[in-house]
């Protein structure tokens, strides 16, 4: 057995989980959240404690420390010295055309990474910084990058490449990439396993803060929302997803906007906190709820853009055998999920609203008995997935 700690390094967060492989025990996990301010916070769990403390997170540097402090502690700590952890997973959300798979992280895999920041600004920097800091803390680790977009690797050039200039494609490297990566995989290889197929044709419809959907066909990648960034797409939590590019041409050319504003009003102030105020999903389905026009059609949209993009997929794939809803909204939101099932029984789609409604941790179908396609909700790990890439370089 050996233990691999699988790292997210966001910019003012980490997330942290110490798994036991090949069993698949996690030992211990948890958030550092707020690095950086006044007042940070360490939520720390294992199978016999858990804890919740505040205290100043200066930088990613003592976050980490303090993430090892609990994973040694002489009361409820799991490990008994940094060497217990042989190596260390780290996700990296852009890896560009460079990484089609996952590597060992060396001087020149960094610099790879820093020379993407200008593609994923939000992400890569924090993961970088993540890298550096496992680096002092746990010299003889193999450290080991997994990046979002080695799983979109298998996008046919037909439905990665813009229709642009060769040479931006050629010289530049400007094309779709794809994000969510390790998700998509883990879920897709869980839902033919369900399925028990060697050829299938799936849709997974990963829906968090950040929302994308691929088109997964025997396994393998063959098309996905995201592209060149991780904005367009689906409607998200503060991105737009897809919106014509005259628009940002108005905005700039007529109303004055800078690029910079223009990029940040796509990122941090449209999707569904631009339509709504609300970036969370609960609060936006609580408002609904109670009358909320604005928040009603909202969701409406939402759900509208995941109904092209199922048709658009099950076009490309000639067919489709399963539609799999995960991450946060995916997995827990039963309303987004009817929303995007009704009025889809054209391509086999046939929601049960009983077993909808129904939350668990297991996978589940929640279509009716005589649906041609099955409906799945498959809870995400791209923890596990990230720590079953990285013990095949221990």
């Amino acid at each position: 057995m050996k233990n691999i700690l699988i790292i997210n390094s966001g910019s003012s967060s980490l997330k942290f989980q110490l798994i036991e492989m090949p069993s698949e025990k996690v030992l211990a996990s948890g958030l550092v959240e707020r690095i950086g301010q006044a007042s940070g916070k360490i939520h720390y769990k294992s199978e016999a404690f858990s804890t919740s403390e505040e205290m100043e997170m200066k930088d990613h540097s003592v976050a980490l420390k303090e993430v090892t402090k609990h994973l040694m502690h002489n009361d409820y700590g799991v490990i008994y010295d940094p060497a217990d952890i042989p190596a260390i997973g780290h996700r990296v959300v852009h890896g560009g055309a460079s990484f089609s798979d996952t590597v060992i992280i060396d001087e020149k895999v960094k610099q790879k990474i820093e020379q993407l920041f200008s593609l994923a600004p939000l992400h890569n920097p924090p993961n970088l910084k993540g890298i550096q800091v496992a680096e002092e803390i746990f010299p003889d680790a193999t450290q080991v990058a997994v990046f979002d977009t080695a799983f979109h690797q298998t996008i046919p050039t037909c439905a990665s490449k813009y229709a642009i200039p060769n040479e931006l494609f050629e010289k530049k490297k400007i094309q779709m990439y794809g994000f969510h990566g390790t998700s998509h995989k883990y879920v897709s290889e869980k839902a033919n396993e369900y399925l028990k197929k060697d050829h299938s044709k799936i849709i997974t419809v990963h829906l968090g803060n950040g929302c994308s959907m691929t088109a997964v066909k025997d396994g393998k990648s063959i098309d996905h929302t995201l592209g060149f960034g991780p904005v367009n797409g689906l409607i998200m939590g503060t991105r737009s997803g897809d919106i014509d590019q005259s628009v940002i041409f108005y905005l700039i050319e007529q109303l004055g906007y800078t690029a910079k504003e223009v990029s940040d009003l796509l990122h941090h102030k449209s999707g569904m906190l631009g339509l709504t105020g609300y970036s969370d999903l609960r609060d936006i389905e609580d408002q609904a709820e109670k009358g909320n026009k604005e928040c009603q059609l909202a969701l409406d949209m939402n759900a509208y853009r995941i109904k092209k993009y199922i048709g658009a997929y099950a076009a490309a794939m000639n067919g489709l055998d399963a539609v799999v809803f995960t991450a946060g909204i995916g997995e827990n939101s039963d309303v987004i999920r009817k929303l995007v099932c009704t009025d889809m029984d054209y391509l086999g789609l046939a929601l049960d609203e009983e077993k909808n409604s129904v939350r668990s941790k297991e996978i589940r179908n929640i279509g009716k008995e005589d649906s041609k396609v099955k409906i799945l909700v498959i809870p995400t790990n791209e923890e596990l997935e990230i720590a079953k890439q990285t013990i095949s370089f221990v």
